[in-house]
C-alpha cells in the first residue's frame, strides 16, 4: 500500500513519510478562511517520485474541503496550481507577505 500524505495540524504542515524520510509542505493559517503555503521540502532520496505533487494535491484538496482560499508563496505550489487549473478557484485575490 502506498503511503498517503497526512495533515499535521500541530506542526502546521502536510507530511508524506516514505522509508523513514519525511517530505513536507508548510502552511500558515491567516484567520479562518485563508491558508498560506510557505515551503515544500522533499529529501533528495525521494525526488523524482511525484512526492511534492502528492503533497500539493492533498493540501489543496484539504483547503477546498474546508472552504478556504490559498496563497501560494511556495513556488512549487504556485506552479502546481498553474498547471492544475481545477484549483484556480482556491487562489486568494491578494495575500499577506510572511
Amino acid at each position: 500500500m502506498e503511503n498517503q500524505p497526512l495533515k499535521n495540524e500541530l506542526m502546521k504542515r502536510f507530511e508524506l513519510i516514505i522509508e523513514g524520510k519525511v517530505a513536507l509542505l508548510d502552511y500558515v493559517e491567516q484567520g479562518e478562511k485563508l491558508l498560506v503555503f510557505t515551503h515544500t521540502f522533499v529529501p533528495n532520496e525521494l525526488r523524482g517520485q511525484n512526492v511534492a505533487a502528492r503533497l500539493a494535491k492533498c493540501a489543496l484538496d484539504d483547503a477546498r474541503r474546508q472552504g478556504k482560499k490559498v496563497v501560494a508563496q511556495c513556488s512549487y505550489v504556485a506552479t502546481y496550481m498553474e498547471k492544475n487549473r481545477e484549483y484556480a478557484d482556491l487562489r486568494a485575490e491578494a495575500g499577506p507577505r510572511l
